[in-house]
């Protein structure tokens, strides 16, 4: 793995949910196999998940304490961490942690940031105004329109519309936010994952991508356009292709990336694949942010079944994706 000398920030989640677990797994299991990393977060709530802990008051601290302890950064809950229980008076506490993260990246101080789920439905109770962490680090890094990526080691995806309902990302779907999409995407891929020559395969919307106008027409006057003015800009996508038949293994062979018109169609085939050494990336911000591609999990919370490899694979990339900027 490419190193850099800066740590990773590690933000802590919903503390009722699995974050404190996986973040103390991945310390205790893969430390040797990673770049050093600070959770950030509330060191007395960090300290009951089974692993010595290094209370640190910057984060160029963490890799002098991280072989033998896991750092932590301070950022004091103003309730009790009950698992499974998530409370909103912990809002302010999980927003600040992905804000001193960010920050830290931004300054250089950190090589990425990494962020432990968040339960965006117990946000908004306090209100959290961002459909979710993409948004919001978005708007802390001033990215009008960043990028979500799922990534494991079998396939990329990028949905266009993201946190919406179906009916909303259909009526919402147009020429112009594919082509964002996929222009951040093959930037990403060659900048941050090394893919000197990008192969993007674009996703249509209907069942057999609308079998000519058929089944209908929005191949035709939305998704084809936006192919051509990506290829126009020397961008290697094509499509639009069926979606029920892309993301069989050979056709993946054929392709680096998978941009997709909504959510679950990216979602639900990687998740598929391989959901434990699943990625989320953001693209498109100055900053580099991965995270697990699961949730909190507050019904298994505390019971000691949270498995920590998504958060492994998240920490791993982001440092390969540090080394190579």
């Amino acid at each position: 793995m490419a190193m850099t000398d800066a740590p990773i920030a590690l933000t802590m989640g919903d503390p009722a949910g699995i974050g404190g677990e996986i973040a103390a797994a991945a310390w205790r299991d893969a430390r040797e196999r990673l770049l050093p990393f600070a959770l950030i977060g509330d060191a007395d709530w960090a300290a009951g998940f089974g692993v010595p802990v290094a209370r640190i008051g910057r984060i160029g601290e963490a890799a002098s304490r991280f072989g033998a302890a896991l750092p932590v950064l301070d950022v004091k809950l103003a309730a009790p961490a009950i698992p499974g229980r998530p409370d909103p008076r912990n809002a302010a506490a999980v927003t600040g942690a992905i804000e001193t993260a960010t920050r830290l990246a931004l300054a250089g101080e950190a090589a990425a940031v990494v962020t432990c789920p968040i339960a965006k439905s117990v946000l908004y109770q306090a209100g959290f105004p961002h459909p979710g962490h993409t948004e919001f680090l978005g708007a802390l890094t001033g990215v009008a329109a960043p990028v979500m990526m799922l990534a494991c080691p079998g396939l990329r995806v990028v949905p266009v519309t993201v946190h919406v309902s179906l009916r909303r990302a259909i009526e919402t779907l147009e020429t112009g936010a594919i082509v964002a999409a996929g222009r951040r995407l093959a930037a990403a891929l060659t900048r941050d994952f090394g893919v000197a020559a990008p192969r993007i395969a674009v996703a249509g919307l209907n069942p057999h991508a609308g079998e000519a106008g058929a089944m209908g027409d929005e191949e035709l006057t939305i998704i084809a356009p936006a192919i051509a003015a990506l290829r126009h800009a020397g961008i290697d996508a094509f499509g639009p292709l069926p979606p029920d038949t892309m993301f069989t293994p050979a056709a993946r062979a054929g392709y680096d990336a998978a941009l997709c018109m909504y959510h679950d169609q990216a979602l639900i085939p990687l998740k598929t694949i391989d959901m434990e050494n699943g990625v989320n990336v953001t693209l498109g911000l100055p900053i580099i942010r991965t995270s697990p591609d699961h949730g909190t999990a507050f019904d298994i919370a505390g019971t000691g079944k949270a498995r920590a490899e998504s958060l492994i694979a998240a920490l791993r990339l982001a440092g390969e994706m540090a080394g190579r900027r």
